[in-house]
């Protein structure tokens, strides 16, 4: 067994990660956590179990992992959840990986965030070199937030979005449509978004884990959503991109971004650079199939790092073409069984 002097070996692989269909694997999503302090209706049951402690990676574990993709040439690694920030002593992780921004080969460390933390963390978050990061607001109604979180606290989050725009951080608002309840409130909270700086994205609700309602009532195709857009806003097609899924248009009323995620009316596989790495360790190359790989087994084996770069290589030799997403009333199942909260959002 070699041991790895500091979190790669010089033996490590460096070649690219090409998947079957040509496309370059440039951008790794890493769920540290599965825990969340709220519990979104479309994303979780109420009474979730979590995993046990026991099963996450060490913190330590996942900037050996993190590092082994930088290596192989992943130049953007979003944390998420669960919500990342509630992950006991996640700054270390940031801070070891905001150390690899530039010179180390990462170009951009980011995070998606409920806002709930953020007011303790930004300045910190900041200065670790995030620039970039994304906060999940589905309604400005602050009843209403109580109502899809079931634990959230609206003012918690629009102080945490102030924090962060103090300390210099970008903030992009994300927010899933769903029909009969906040398709009316988009256009309002598009342009206090704009007015504020704030990019926006809306998300269609996608068929993962086992929630409490049926998902075919709450199902808003965001093709309809942008037909209604337009009998009120001038929308127009630009070529900007964040390395995601999200398609953008400029309103011409607001000056501001407006990104489409739509993984059910309008498959965004074919330009896909991902994947998701669990707080477990296993690694999926597609958000919406079951098929992944188990580089935790990897970790504690060896600490050679030439069987972990190897473990990668095969995985993404198996990434597929796409997902098979379809919520409709014949298919009232999940596509997948894992929560969002699982695979990381």
């Amino acid at each position: 067994m070699n041991a790895h002097p500091g979190p790669l070996g010089p033996q490590a692989n460096a070649d690219p990660m090409i998947d079957p269909f040509g496309r370059m694997v440039s951008y790794l999503r890493v769920s540290v956590t599965d825990r969340c302090d709220f519990r979104c209706t479309y994303c979780m049951a109420e009474h979730m179990v979590f995993l046990p402690k026991k099963d996450l990676l060490s913190l330590e574990e996942m900037e050996r992992l993190c590092s082994a993709f930088i290596d192989k040439g992943v130049k953007k690694i979003r944390l998420t959840g669960g919500e990342p920030l509630v992950r006991h002593n996640i700054m270390y992780l940031v801070r070891a990986l905001g150390g690899k921004l530039g010179a180390g080969g990462l170009e951009e460390l980011t995070l998606t965030t409920n806002g709930s933390q953020l007011s303790r963390y930004a300045a910190e978050l900041a200065e670790c070199g995030v620039r970039r990061i994304n906060v999940s607001v589905d309604t400005l109604d602050p009843v209403k937030f109580k109502q899809i979180t079931r634990t959230g606290d609206l003012s918690k989050v629009l102080a945490g979005i102030d924090a962060a725009q103090a300390a210099g951080i970008h903030v992009k608002l994300n927010a899933v449509a769903l029909k009969d309840f906040n398709e009316r409130e988009i256009p309002e909270i598009m342009r206090w978004a704009h007015g504020r700086g704030m990019d926006m994205t809306v998300i269609e609700t996608m068929p993962m884990g086992e929630i409490e309602e049926d998902r075919t009532d709450r199902y808003l195709p965001l093709s309809e959503l942008r037909q209604s857009l337009e009998q009120q806003f001038t929308l127009e097609n630009i070529p900007y991109r964040t390395g995601g899924p999200a398609r953008y248009v400029e309103v011409a009323e607001t000056g501001g971004r407006l990104g489409f995620i739509t993984p059910m009316t309008h498959n965004f596989c074919e330009s896909c650079n991902r994947v998701r790495l669990t707080c477990t360790g296993t690694l999926y190359m597609c958000l919406g199939q079951e098929d992944a790989a188990d580089l935790r087994a990897v970790l504690r084996e060896t600490d050679d790092d030439t069987v972990l770069s190897a473990a990668i290589d095969e995985a993404i030799r198996r990434k597929p073409k796409g997902h098979d997403f379809i919520i409709d009333r014949t298919h009232n199942r999940p596509a997948v069984a894992r929560h969002m909260s699982v695979t990381g959002g």
